[in-house]
């Protein structure tokens, strides 16, 4: 019932603000009271969910020929929490927006956009069925568009949110193709029929006959699946979920949708958007776990994405923009916890790292744009020493960095060390890639510390020379800020619960964690005494890094290009080559008639007169004699 309420909700908020756009006070109300009654709902809904799996009916079943579409909801303790980590999120943003947009035209369409995002990821985060994964899936990447784009008056905007648009639409073919061929071959979209068709085959037959199917049916529905058809259908899902995570090589697109609005940039990176295809696989672990070339296709991409992404992080001149690129790096984490991870051990480690990143990641894109609203800009130098003005600044600002940086005890920290468990326990399992990722992440630790470090000193170096100005501060974005600080202090306590099915803390673990935190720290620090890490390690590099390394460019010249000159080609064959022939045509009939009519021209009868007169003086000689 709860996760019905935590779907319609935010739709309903969607449609009733669409319905009020003209006037602001009733698009506050509409936003923030939904948002509010949204966050209760998902609090709520994780407290009272049952241990097992509820089965939540919705507008019933639809039976098509060859293939049955339950179209139900799954609740579990997991899920519910994680939905209500996304209410949380969502709520925080409405709060902050009605703020931070405060004197945009469009903030209505923007406040409805992002209700309608919510109930998106919602809906995607409890689906039983995939067809309903799919609708939920779809919708985020036309919000994501709206909301990188809302301020279209730009042109950075609306190429921003054109490229995120085209790009996560590209990957997406080959998610949709691969969500069919489960589908198809387990004859349903139900996911506990999908699971148990591509994996366990006494498992797919019990749930059909759950579902009402004869023995015969089920057992013959629930043929031994194809290993390589199994593997390309979960290859397929692992590159559309790769466009949307933004992993290797669709990882330009996400830096750039910083050109929207930054309550928009904390709902896309914290709690949907980047973080649905960790929920898609989690749901899909046991098949993907029996699809080992998919594995290393995810596994590979995701070690490359997250040692990349952090380099590129730690080299911007923009922190907005490091912050973008710190999400594709945690992103790829979580992933590669899923990718690496054995189906026994689950995908516990993986969803526990989303609901962490949720927080730290929301907190930090909230206090930057509030930071930024009186430094006048997100770049380097217009930050440098903002956060010094606000007690509140320096908190949430060190607080958020921190468990980015996975220091213990924070939910960033204990989290990131239930990563590299997971992913110790996928190198020591045969086959997959789990050294690989392992490796990746110890490394990402270092460099996520480093850039971590690097953020902190720019926003607290004291400026000789530079009055410190305190940033605007309101009772709504002090009650966010206040709540999602302590959202990172104390978020790790949810490892100890039964919503993710987490081991005993590894001492292990976290003593190596912390000692190669410690190394990134040091290096960031020691570099800062000298002025910006960035800055004296890596100067040459940093313009190629705002550049993200020219793959913009690779993009026009290997996609764009091709595709406008057979766009070119084409429509030269259409109107050079196929129109010639239609005018030719034109002009062969036009001058024959105007030969015909010169013909016909002229004071004596044409011939074709003169015939047909005769000829009928013939007939009526013809008819005289017959008669006579």
């Amino acid at each position: 019932m709860i996760a019905r309420i935590v779907i319609l909700l935010p739709l309903l908020a969607a449609v009733l603000g669409l319905a009020v756009r003209r006037n602001d006070i009733a698009a506050r109300v509409v936003a923030i009271g939904s948002s509010a009654m949204l966050l209760v709902a998902g609090l709520v809904g994780m407290l009272a969910a049952d241990p097992g799996v509820e089965v939540i009916p919705t507008v019933g079943s639809l039976s098509l020929p060859r293939i049955d579409l339950p179209l139900v909801l799954l609740s579990t303790q997991t899920l519910a929490t994680v939905a209500a980590i996304v209410t949380l999120v969502a709520c925080a943003v409405q709060v902050y927006a009605a703020w931070y947009l405060e004197t945009d035209d469009r903030y209505p369409v923007f406040a409805a956009t992002v209700s309608l995002f919510s109930a998106a990821m919602l809906l995607l985060v409890h689906s039983g069925d995939l067809a309903l994964t799919v609708i939920g899936w779809e919708v985020m990447g036309w919000c994501s568009y709206l909301l990188i784009g809302h301020w279209s008056r730009t042109q950075s905007a609306r190429r921003a949110a054109m490229k995120a648009l085209l790009v996560t639409r590209v990957a997406d073919i080959g998610f949709v193709l691969g969500i069919i061929g489960l589908a198809v071959g387990a004859q349903s979209t139900g996911l506990q029929s999908v699971l148990g068709a591509w994996t366990d085959q006494q498992v797919c037959i019990d749930a059909r006959l759950a579902d009402g199917a004869s023995l015969a049916a089920a057992t013959q529905a629930c043929a031994a699946p194809s290993p390589a058809i199994r593997s390309l259908l979960i290859g397929l899902i692992v590159i559309g979920v790769m466009g949307k995570s933004a992993l290797i090589p669709f990882q330009d697109w996400l830096p750039d949708a910083m050109a929207g609005p930054t309550p928009a940039s904390a709902l896309i990176h914290a709690a949907t958007m980047v973080a649905a295809g960790t929920v898609v696989l989690a749901v899909l672990l046991p098949v993907l776990a029996e699809a080992e070339p998919a594995r290393w296709l995810l596994g590979l991409s995701a070690a490359a994405t997250m040692v990349f992404a952090a380099l590129m992080a730690f080299a911007q001149s923009d922190l907005k923009r490091l912050l973008a690129w710190s999400t594709v790096s945690q992103v790829a984490v979580m992933l590669g916890a899923l990718a690496s991870v054995p189906a026994t051990v689950g995908p516990g480690a993986g969803l526990f790292h989303l609901v962490s990143h949720a927080i730290f990641k929301a907190l930090l894109f909230l206090v930057i744009g509030w930071l930024a609203v009186t430094a006048g800009g997100t770049a380097v130098e217009e930050l440098r020493g903002s956060a010094r003005a606000s007690l509140l600044g320096q908190i949430a600002l060190g607080v958020g960095l921190a468990s980015l940086a996975g220091v213990p005890v924070l939910v960033g920290g204990v989290s990131k060390e239930q990563v590299l468990d997971a992913d110790y326990a996928g190198a020591v399992a045969p086959g997959g890639p789990g050294l690989v990722v392992l490796i990746a992440t110890l490394l990402s630790v270092v460099l996520t510390a480093a850039y971590a470090t690097r953020a902190l000193i720019i926003a607290t170096t004291h400026v000789p020379g530079r009055a410190a100005h305190r940033p605007a501060l309101t009772w709504s974005v002090a009650g966010v800020l206040t709540v999602l600080t302590v959202g990172a202090l104390t978020g790790g306590l949810l490892s100890r619960s039964a919503a993710f099915a987490l081991p005993s803390a590894s001492w292990v673990w976290l003593i190596i964690s912390a000692l190669l935190l410690s190394v990134g720290v040091a290096i960031a620090w020691r570099a800062g005494t000298r002025g910006d890490p960035a800055q004296v390690l890596a100067r040459r590099f940093i313009p190629y890094a705002d550049a993200g390394l020219g793959v913009d460019r690779l993009y026009v010249s290997l996609v764009a290009r091709p595709v406008l000159l057979a766009g070119r080609v084409a429509r030269f064959l259409d109107t050079e080559v196929i129109d010639g022939y239609v005018r030719a045509t034109a002009v062969t009939a036009r001058f024959t008639g105007m030969a015909a009519a010169r013909a016909h021209r002229g004071e004596r009868p044409s011939t074709s007169v003169v015939l047909v007169v005769l000829g009928a003086l013939a007939l009526a000689l013809w008819g005289v004699l017959s008669w006579s």
